[in-house]
């Protein structure tokens, strides 16, 4: 077992890891109980060996393995690393680069959209992961040896998937396909938190434009709390508590007092004297149409006319990726289906890069009308025939 606990090893280990031509990378955080993720484990493998650094061992410096993250002749190989991706951007306002991420390679060899890690372990190599640390609080020290090794397992059997998802790709030409996923995931506005787009993510059914202002505000206010204080944003309210607050928009504290889901410590304290002033400043501001159209355009609504073209592109989808062997989700969502029915092609992934080869281009003929299905008796598949150009 390598563990590293001194900056003197650290060192050394990163003087190996920068002449590797790929690492695996994986960490093991706590955010339960803060707004970012605390770092507590790295664990990194090589062909040669593995190692796990201790981030919270007492003074040490972590610059020598941000540099590796860093080289560009390095690969970074990691499972649905998007975590872990923003853990490191957090402390050094950069992403990990180069990447190859095992679970979006997966997506288009067949095994899944986001298949989990020993899922994917035991589907290539017959090896089942033992789960039993897995609810480890890798935040408390010390750590014993059965709870060190479960770690070292995230990076050394995936060796073994990287090896096999390489070759794959390779072998099915179909290494440019994950090249799109892998620059958004190693986007830094991915990681960089708007309180202004908060809003955003929180579920309701009211579409008013006094409401959409109130809620976008009452969002922000809490994110920026939330990221002054590192606390979780549900601790300060929840966000039924927000929608209920943004659709009755109480002026005065009695009136807060009456609102739903609104829990009995905030009345009265800080919290509402802070919710009371944002709304006061939502009241006063505009109403702009952009909140409007930002919410209708996250909805797609269908025109009857359309919807048997959708439910012809649905069934064009799922006898592509029968044939190439990838799941339909992968490709593109329902959404982007019914928008591309819609005639809605500004920004709609299915109409860019290996999505477009795979299925867009079908699907544009099949829109335009020049485009049929048969059955070939002989190959035993269905044939899409196209009779005329796209333009």
């Amino acid at each position: 077992m390598r563990l590293i606990q001194t900056f003197e090893d650290l060192k050394n280990l990163c003087l190996e890891l920068q002449t590797k031509e790929f690492i695996t990378l994986d960490t093991e955080f706590v955010r339960e109980k803060t707004y970012f993720p605390k770092l507590c484990l790295i664990q990194v493998g090589y062909r040669e060996d593995a190692a796990i650094i201790d981030p919270m061992a007492h003074n040490l410096n972590l610059e020598p393995f941000f540099d590796v993250l860093q080289n560009e002749n390095v690969l970074k190989v990691v499972h649905s690393g998007r975590q872990d991706i923003e853990i490191f951007y957090n402390l050094t306002g950069k992403t990990p680069k180069p990447v190859f991420d095992t679970q979006i390679a997966a997506s288009v060899c067949g095994f899944g959209r986001s298949i989990g890690y020993g899922a994917l372990v035991e589907a290539i190599t017959k090896t089942e992961l033992d789960k039993t640390s897995r609810l480890t609080d890798w935040s408390l020290r010390p750590l014993d040896e059965k709870q060190l090794e479960y770690a070292l397992r995230d990076v050394t059997f995936l060796i073994f998937c990287y090896d096999y998802l390489k070759q794959y790709l390779k072998d099915h030409n179909r290494e440019s396909w994950i090249e799109e996923e892998t620059k958004e995931l190693l986007d830094p506005k991915l990681y960089e938190n708007d309180p202004d787009t908060a809003w955003l993510k929180i579920k309701h059914s009211a579409h008013s434009g006094r409401f959409l202002s109130a809620l976008k505000e009452l969002a922000a206010w809490r994110e920026r709390r939330a990221m002054k204080y590192n606390v979780p944003k549900r601790s300060i309210i929840k966000d039924e508590a927000l929608v209920a607050i943004a659709s009755s928009l109480p002026k005065t504290m009695e009136e807060l007092k009456q609102v739903r889901n609104i829990r009995s410590d905030i009345i009265g304290g800080k919290l509402a004297t802070e919710i009371l002033e944002v709304l006061d400043s939502a009241r006063h501001s505009s109403i702009t149409s952009d909140l409007r159209k930002i919410e209708k355009e996250r909805h797609v609504k269908i025109p009857c006319g359309a919807m048997a073209l959708t439910e012809v592109l649905k069934l064009l989808l799922k006898i592509k990726c029968d044939q190439e062997g990838v799941i339909e989700t992968v490709v593109g969502g329902e959404e982007d289906i019914k928008n591309l029915a819609c005639g809605n092609d500004k920004d709609n992934p299915l109409l860019t890069g290996w999505r477009y080869e795979l299925f867009g281009k079908d699907a544009l003929a099949f829109r335009k009308g020049i485009a049929s299905l048969s059955y070939d008796t002989i190959e035993k598949k269905v044939v899409v025939n196209i009779k005329g150009k796209l333009k």
